[in-house]
């Protein structure tokens, strides 16, 4: 099984890759400081009794019988001819009896275990994009060996906590069984726990039995200890496909976390007024968790939350803008009204890796963390509105991250740190660059970055004069060349190449 190469100190080096990039250790990151309340209670009440309109009134479509016999086994009113399911507001209080608040992630490695709710945060890959760039080899179509490289990248930085779902869509393999390739990949060249694909129950169910592979378990062993999370998207408005649906069921059967994620852009996918978008964000998430508790009560699941805006003028998303920081932060609000762990990103619209891709990154990573986000999606390398996956995207994002992690740290504060006896020490109009208070903290008083380069100009200049994306590009391949697999027992390397091949002949053969 894998080893634990989790690093020592406040900063020290990583020991798990050997390399020389400065980062911060692995750790279960929380965020100990109030969350961020932008609403106040009757604007609350007002969501949520419009919330319940919609589930009640407007109703939910979904495409799936069994998702519809779970609801009429529930009271809801279901109207098979549309296809629409309606249901009161006691058949969601009801399911939220059931939710639990927290639950545990375990990975193949133990030691990489997250803990989902409370207030502690993680931080996952980018998922989904079918594009690649780098600023060597420029903007390409998704592939196995870019997809293996961004693994290893997640692997080699302690601030990503969670592999996403296809960080690039390997678009050289068969779009059927691509998955079983992903997979394979997440487990052999990290020890993260992943988001596996929900499209359908065969995807749900591949990526639990390869986690329960890697840990030398049958997937019934995994029920009380998930170890693979899904993102059930919702088609706003008001969609629920029968894919979806089945992939929900799959993981809820087998106790895996569900993420229940409306994708709500507003003037396109919803209203164009923030309220009216978070109360069918709202409307959509809790459909979404009452499912999975009718399914099975007590399956963990998270309350997903990705509304923004468009561009009025071309209809194009746009990511880490004020509408998207509020609604972040809104969004954490309503999760912890229901007592449901929160997932919510960070992403931007930028076509490049420039300053718009900055400044949209860390608004909305802002509005991620004041909301109290447990899992922020899609935190490294989201580029061209997750259209691309970016090699030197992923470098600025850690950083932004790690800056992050130290920002939630609290604040040590006692005599020793308030430092009176520093401060008679030193003479008036001298300095504390000498003084023995200083001395005995000067390597790790401060959080020291890996990308950002604080030389003087004429230092700057004469070390090549980089700017932060060309260090990103060297940062990026030094971390692939200091690299290093996470070991395996090769007999359980053995069985999981094995299922691989059966289940690609199974899907050949028209198996789901």
């Amino acid at each position: 099984m894998a080893r634990d190469r989790r690093s020592g100190g406040r900063r020290g080096k990583s020991t798990r890759s050997g390399g020389s990039i400065d980062q911060l250790p692995w750790t279960q990151v929380k965020n100990t400081y109030p969350a961020y309340e932008l609403l106040n209670p009757d604007q609350m009440d007002q969501l949520h009794a419009t919330s319940m309109r919609i589930l009640s009134e407007a109703g939910i479509r979904v495409m799936g019988g069994n998702v519809m016999d779970l609801f009429v086994g529930a009271g809801a009113i279901v109207d098979r001819d549309t296809q629409t399911i309606r249901m009161d507001e006691s058949i969601v209080k009801e399911a939220l009896k059931t939710v639990p608040r927290e639950f545990t992630l375990t990975a193949r490695n133990r030691a990489k275990q997250i803990t989902l709710g409370g207030n502690n945060v993680t931080f996952g890959l980018v998922a989904g994009p079918p594009n690649v760039h780098d600023c060597i080899n420029g903007r390409r179509q998704g592939n196995l060996t870019d997809y293996q490289n961004f693994i290893k990248l997640a692997h080699h930085f302690n601030a990503i906590h969670l592999i996403g779902n296809q960080v690039t869509a390997p678009l050289e393999l068969p779009a059927n069984n691509r998955h079983l390739d992903t997979y394979q990949a997440n487990l052999t060249y990290s020890d993260l726990s992943f988001h596996c694909s929900a499209i359908g129950r065969g995807r749900a169910l591949d990526g639990i039995n390869m986690m329960a592979i890697s840990r030398g378990q049958t997937p019934e062993e995994m029920k009380d200890d998930p170890g693979v999370i899904t993102i059930i998207s919702v088609n706003s408005p008001r969609l629920f496909d029968d894919a979806m649906g089945d992939g929900l069921i799959a993981m809820a059967e087998y106790g895996q976390p569900v993420t229940v994620t409306p994708f709500t852009l507003m003037g396109a996918m919803t209203p164009v007024t923030l309220p009216a978008a978070l109360a069918q964000q709202n409307a959509e998430a809790l459909f979404g968790v009452v499912l999975t508790q009718l399914v099975n009560p007590g399956t963990p699941v998270m309350y997903g939350s990705f509304t923004s805006n468009v561009d009025m003028r071309s209809g194009a998303p746009a990511f880490g803008t004020p509408e998207n920081a509020k609604a972040n932060i809104v969004g954490g609000q309503l999760a912890r009204r229901y007592g449901i762990p929160y997932r919510t990103s960070n992403a931007n619209a930028s076509n490049a890796v420039d300053l718009q891709a900055a400044y949209e990154t860390m608004m909305a990573s802002w509005g991620a963390v004041l909301g109290g986000a447990n899992i922020v999606y899609h935190a490294a390398g989201w580029l061209e509105g997750g259209l691309t996956a970016s090699y030197e995207k992923f470098i600025m994002d850690v950083e932004i991250i790690q800056n992050m992690i130290e920002f939630l740290k609290p604040m040590k504060f006692d005599a020793d740190e308030l430092g009176f006896d520093a401060i008679q020490s030193v003479p008036t109009g001298g300095h504390f660059f000498g003084a023995e208070h200083t001395m005995a903290r000067y390597e790790t008083a401060f959080y020291t970055p890996m990308l950002s380069d604080w030389q003087n100009y004429e230092n700057w200049e004469a070390a090549g004069a980089k700017d932060a994306l060309q260090r990103a590009t060297g940062l990026w391949q030094q971390a692939l060349r200091d690299y290093e697999e996470p070991a395996m027992d090769p007999a359980i390397s053995e069985e999981l190449e094995a299922y691989a091949a059966r289940r690609r002949e199974e899907i050949g053969s028209g198996e789901p």
